[in-house]
């Protein structure tokens, strides 16, 4: 597993591609308009970790998940299962592929990505 993406909820996402663009100099990779659930903005560094804020009228700003790329999903799953991982929501089909997450300890969430 890779880290893909760190996923924070934002509150005003304008200004935090602001600064995140011209006090970080981070690039845009990517911007989607989801109507009334909000926006998605994905972010480039160096790298090929990606910052991806989500303003959004249900979450809290603040950090929301981490985002692990996976090779298979299933086969992923079943192994962190076994090692006692709490997996709090089920492969879902998303645009990009499936979608998974468990948590950690702490109750940070960690999304796993199997892309297409």
């Amino acid at each position: 597993m890779k880290i893909k993406y760190n996923t924070m909820i934002v509150k005003d996402m304008e200004e935090s591609i602001k600064f995140y663009t011209e006090v970080m100099g981070f690039e845009i990779d990517s911007r989607y308009d989801l109507g009334p659930a909000g926006s998605i903005t994905l972010l480039k560094g160096e790298g090929e970790t990606m910052v991806e804020i989500i303003e959004n009228p249900v979450n809290e700003p603040g950090l929301f998940s981490l985002g692990m790329d996976v090779d298979d999903l299933d086969s992923t799953l079943e192994e962190l299962r076994s090692r006692g991982a709490k997996v709090t929501m089920e492969p879902t089909p998303i645009t990009v592929g499936r979608l998974a997450f468990i948590e950690d300890p702490n109750g940070v969430r960690i999304a796993l990505i199997q892309h297409h």
